[in-house]
């Protein structure tokens, strides 16, 4: 088994790993104590991984195996590999809102792998936010409000067939699909239990939680509003600034992040697959 040297960031969530070259197949133990990492930690960070695209499936296979990104067009051959591609003349990015990826799937998935083909000298940072901790953090007042509640997840404001995605498809660098399927509303707890480590997270997202499930309107936005903003709250960040060949493994599960479109004139490439998860259970 390999050693993992593992360095907390120090902030709410993160840890630096190295010690580990996922240019060959890991073992059962390793892989084992990579996934324990990004669960204990939230997100880990692997710098200097020189990978190729089949390393990065063989990870996330030994992770817990892949899973496919509606609505994004895939590697030619690839169908699990998205490439998050902007280029230098581009104005508009991906993932530039709080979100926690694929929410809007009956099971989310339990882990987003995300390795840096090409950054730019300055900016493209990407934030992720604790939701352990946000819910944590919470007054009992609104613990006794949400526990039990469920809301309401869809993809159709991006990926709707007239969402935002598709009103400036053309100014994108990859490929987005809109798609009616993309109204499909699918309803998780606003309270989920961690399925590792049975802690309370927050599980609302900006982007895709739409509405609470038995409330009307008024009180619905009210409420998601409030928890939206207390969510990604400072004390609950980290932000990192993207390494060349740094893999990045978080736990989908207790997080949102948000990419930071700040490097106009400038080309950034990245490479993402999803692990496959299960579905949300309520505290």
């Amino acid at each position: 088994m390999t050693t993992l040297r593992i360095e907390p960031t120090g902030g709410p969530l993160g840890a630096f790993v190295t010690g580990i070259d996922l240019t060959r197949p890991l073992d059962a133990a390793t892989a084992s104590a990579l996934r324990d990492a990004a669960v204990t930690h939230k997100v880990v960070f692997l710098p200097g991984q020189d990978i190729s695209l089949d390393d990065l499936e063989r990870t996330t296979d030994d992770l817990g195996g892949r899973t496919d990104t509606p609505f994004v067009t895939p590697l030619p051959g690839r169908p699990m590999v998205v490439r998050v591609l902007k280029e230098a003349d581009a104005k508009i990015g991906f993932g530039e809102a709080w979100h926690t990826d694929l929410s809007y799937l009956p099971e989310p998935p339990a882990f987003t792998c995300l390795w840096s083909s090409e950054i730019p000298p300055k900016g493209g940072d990407t934030m992720w936010s604790n939701q352990a901790a946000a819910y944590a953090a919470l007054n009992d007042e609104t613990k006794a409000e949400i526990d039990g509640l469920y809301a309401i997840h869809s993809a159709g404001r991006p990926y709707g067939a007239n969402g935002y995605y598709a009103q400036v498809k053309d100014q994108l660098s990859m490929g987005i699909e809109p798609s009616a399927e993309a109204d499909k509303e699918f309803r998780h707890p606003v309270v989920a239990k961690h399925p590792d480590t049975g802690e309370p997270v927050l599980f609302v997202n900006q982007t895709y939680t739409i509405r609470i499930d038995g409330y009307e309107k008024e009180r619905s936005d009210r409420l998601l509003k409030r928890l939206f903003l207390h969510a990604v709250q400072e004390q609950f960040r980290y932000r990192v600034q993207w390494q060349p060949h740094m893999l990045t493994i978080w736990d989908n599960r207790a997080t949102q992040h948000f990419a930071i479109n700040d490097y106009q004139g400038h080309r950034r490439e990245m490479f993402r697959t999803s692990v496959k998860g299960a579905p949300l259970l309520a505290v």
